[in-house]
């Protein structure tokens, strides 16, 4: 777990086990987080009401994978949106943890889009973004999927 920013930090797997009460944290993983959350194996009906997102107190359960087709923003978009409603909720008071499986692609592009939508590293494009996070967060290696979602809709993003 790295601390990126006063209240900000991002990890992995392992360190979603602490499970703090004062720590808010963004599960940013659908195996085995949001699978355990909700309680289900293999696959969701997309039907479900929390196929996408599961809120339990301080814990935001999303099911994100790293999708590089053009249906990724139908599904990243909702999950996105609620991570950054998440976190803004919550930093000013607690600690925010995001992480996912590896620490390395979606926790971070999370951390990375709230820094950016804050002002707080440079938000004139996902790559002018990218290149001040990895200053700030050097493991920041975003896979496929959630790269080319972030360049895609970069100014959306900023905005929702």
């Amino acid at each position: 777990m790295i601390q990126i920013h006063p209240n900000l930090f991002v990890g992995n797997t392992a360190d979603c086990e602490l499970n703090t009460p004062d720590v808010a944290v963004v599960h940013a993983c659908k195996d085995p987080c949001h699978r355990r959350a909700v309680g289900y194996k293999g696959n969701l009906p997309s039907t479900h009401p929390h196929y996408l997102v599961h809120q339990d107190n301080n814990h935001l359960y999303l099911n994100m994978v790293d999708m590089e087709d053009e249906f990724a923003a139908h599904f990243t978009d909702p999950i996105m949106q609620q991570a950054m409603a998440f976190i803004e909720r919550n930093i000013t008071e607690r600690p925010v943890l995001v992480h996912c499986n590896l620490g390395m692609s979606r926790s971070p592009s999370i951390a990375l889009l709230y820094m950016a939508r804050r002002g707080f590293i440079g938000n004139m494009s996902y790559s002018i973004a990218r290149n001040d996070f990895k200053t700030i967060y050097a493991p920041y290696n975003p896979g496929n999927g959630i790269a080319t979602y972030l360049n895609r809709n970069w100014e959306k993003l900023l905005t929702f």
